[in-house]
Protein backbone atom coordinates (compact mmCIF):
# COMPACT_ATOMS: atom_id res chain seq x y z
CA UNK A 1 0.00 0.00 0.00
CA UNK A 2 1.54 3.56 -1.18
CA UNK A 3 0.00 6.84 0.45
CA UNK A 4 -2.96 6.92 -2.24
CA UNK A 5 -4.11 3.43 -1.39
CA UNK A 6 -3.99 4.50 2.11
CA UNK A 7 -5.94 7.60 1.35
CA UNK A 8 -8.38 5.61 -0.19
CA UNK A 9 -8.81 3.59 2.62
CA UNK A 10 -9.74 6.52 4.84
CA UNK A 11 -11.82 8.13 2.66
CA UNK A 12 -14.31 4.57 2.47
CA UNK A 13 -13.39 4.12 6.80
CA UNK A 14 -15.12 7.03 6.90
CA UNK A 15 -18.17 6.36 4.16
CA UNK A 16 -17.99 3.19 2.24
CA UNK A 17 -21.23 4.58 -0.06
CA UNK A 18 -18.80 7.74 -1.12
CA UNK A 19 -18.73 7.88 -5.23
CA UNK A 20 -15.83 6.81 -6.90
CA UNK A 21 -16.26 10.07 -8.18
CA UNK A 22 -15.97 12.01 -4.84
CA UNK A 23 -13.03 10.27 -3.65
CA UNK A 24 -11.43 11.07 -7.26
CA UNK A 25 -12.54 14.94 -7.00
CA UNK A 26 -11.22 15.12 -3.48
CA UNK A 27 -7.60 12.82 -3.58
CA UNK A 28 -7.16 14.56 -7.10
CA UNK A 29 -6.63 11.29 -8.54
CA UNK A 30 -8.14 10.03 -11.97
CA UNK A 31 -11.60 8.11 -11.11
CA UNK A 32 -10.57 5.04 -13.37
CA UNK A 33 -7.36 5.17 -10.79
CA UNK A 34 -9.38 5.21 -7.84
CA UNK A 35 -11.43 1.99 -9.09
CA UNK A 36 -9.14 -0.38 -10.20
CA UNK A 37 -7.01 1.00 -6.74
CA UNK A 38 -10.04 -0.10 -4.57
CA UNK A 39 -10.57 -3.12 -6.76
CA UNK A 40 -7.44 -4.06 -6.28
CA UNK A 41 -7.29 -3.86 -2.27
CA UNK A 42 -10.23 -5.89 -2.71
CA UNK A 43 -8.80 -8.55 -4.76
CA UNK A 44 -5.61 -8.49 -2.46
CA UNK A 45 -7.83 -9.35 0.35
CA UNK A 46 -7.15 -5.80 2.04
CA UNK A 47 -10.56 -4.69 2.13
CA UNK A 48 -12.36 -7.58 3.43
CA UNK A 49 -16.12 -6.35 3.12
CA UNK A 50 -18.11 -2.83 2.98
CA UNK A 51 -20.30 -2.44 6.17
CA UNK A 52 -22.89 0.01 7.67
CA UNK A 53 -22.37 1.40 11.19
CA UNK A 54 -26.10 1.35 12.92
CA UNK A 55 -27.54 3.59 14.79
CA UNK A 56 -28.02 1.78 17.89
CA UNK A 57 -30.35 3.84 20.09
CA UNK A 58 -32.66 3.67 16.88
CA UNK A 59 -32.26 -0.31 16.78
CA UNK A 60 -33.09 -1.06 20.40
CA UNK A 61 -30.13 -1.96 21.11
CA UNK A 62 -28.33 1.12 23.51
CA UNK A 63 -26.54 -0.21 26.07
CA UNK A 64 -22.91 -1.94 25.50
CA UNK A 65 -20.53 -3.48 27.83
CA UNK A 66 -17.59 -5.86 27.90
CA UNK A 67 -17.28 -9.26 29.96
CA UNK A 68 -14.10 -10.48 30.86
CA UNK A 69 -13.97 -14.47 30.40
CA UNK A 70 -11.67 -16.94 32.44
CA UNK A 71 -11.73 -20.25 30.30
CA UNK A 72 -11.43 -23.79 32.37
CA UNK A 73 -10.21 -26.48 30.05
CA UNK A 74 -12.86 -28.81 31.14
CA UNK A 75 -11.74 -31.38 28.12
CA UNK A 76 -14.93 -31.08 26.50
CA UNK A 77 -13.92 -27.98 24.57
CA UNK A 78 -11.08 -25.50 23.66
CA UNK A 79 -10.80 -22.14 24.26
CA UNK A 80 -11.20 -21.25 20.88
CA UNK A 81 -14.45 -23.37 21.01
CA UNK A 82 -15.75 -21.70 23.79
CA UNK A 83 -15.02 -18.30 22.30
CA UNK A 84 -17.03 -19.41 18.87
CA UNK A 85 -19.51 -20.72 21.25
CA UNK A 86 -20.20 -17.48 22.74
CA UNK A 87 -20.10 -15.51 19.47
CA UNK A 88 -23.19 -17.30 18.46
CA UNK A 89 -25.63 -15.49 20.41
CA UNK A 90 -26.93 -12.72 19.24
CA UNK A 91 -26.43 -10.09 21.59
CA UNK A 92 -22.43 -10.49 21.17
CA UNK A 93 -21.18 -7.63 18.81
CA UNK A 94 -17.36 -8.94 19.10
CA UNK A 95 -15.14 -11.51 21.12
CA UNK A 96 -11.30 -11.68 21.29
CA UNK A 97 -9.19 -14.06 23.02
CA UNK A 98 -6.86 -12.28 24.97
CA UNK A 99 -3.45 -12.35 26.98
CA UNK A 100 -3.20 -11.68 30.89
CA UNK A 101 -5.81 -12.23 33.63
CA UNK A 102 -8.74 -13.20 31.45
CA UNK A 103 -8.78 -15.10 28.45
CA UNK A 104 -11.58 -13.92 26.36
CA UNK A 105 -13.38 -10.29 25.99
CA UNK A 106 -16.99 -10.38 24.90
CA UNK A 107 -18.46 -7.25 23.87
CA UNK A 108 -22.02 -7.17 24.01
CA UNK A 109 -25.03 -4.81 23.05
CA UNK A 110 -28.58 -4.92 24.94
CA UNK A 111 -32.00 -3.08 25.53
CA UNK A 112 -31.07 -2.35 28.77
CA UNK A 113 -28.95 -3.41 31.72
CA UNK A 114 -31.02 -6.13 32.62
CA UNK A 115 -30.49 -7.73 29.20
CA UNK A 116 -27.08 -7.74 29.84
CA UNK A 117 -27.68 -9.51 33.45
CA UNK A 118 -29.27 -12.03 31.79
CA UNK A 119 -26.72 -12.71 29.46
CA UNK A 120 -24.56 -13.34 31.52
CA UNK A 121 -26.40 -14.94 34.35
CA UNK A 122 -28.55 -17.51 32.17
CA UNK A 123 -26.47 -17.41 28.84
CA UNK A 124 -22.91 -17.04 29.11
CA UNK A 125 -21.96 -18.36 32.80
CA UNK A 126 -23.94 -21.85 32.33
CA UNK A 127 -21.69 -22.49 29.34
CA UNK A 128 -18.79 -25.49 30.27
CA UNK A 129 -15.58 -24.00 30.16
CA UNK A 130 -16.60 -20.58 31.55
CA UNK A 131 -15.08 -20.34 35.18
CA UNK A 132 -15.33 -16.55 35.91
CA UNK A 133 -16.83 -13.54 33.91
CA UNK A 134 -16.38 -10.03 34.90
CA UNK A 135 -18.70 -7.21 33.25
CA UNK A 136 -17.44 -3.52 32.68
CA UNK A 137 -20.84 -1.18 32.01
CA UNK A 138 -20.14 1.43 29.03
CA UNK A 139 -21.47 5.02 29.85
CA UNK A 140 -20.57 6.39 26.57
CA UNK A 141 -19.17 5.67 23.23
CA UNK A 142 -16.41 8.33 21.91
CA UNK A 143 -15.12 7.19 19.11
Amino acid sequence: MDKKDTEIMKCLTENSREKIADISRELGIPRITVYERIKGLVDKGVIKKFTIVPDYTAIGLPVVAFIFVSFRNTGKLSQRELAKTISSFQEVDEIYIIAGQWDILVKIRAGDTEEVGSFVLDKLRVIDGVQNTETISVFSVVK
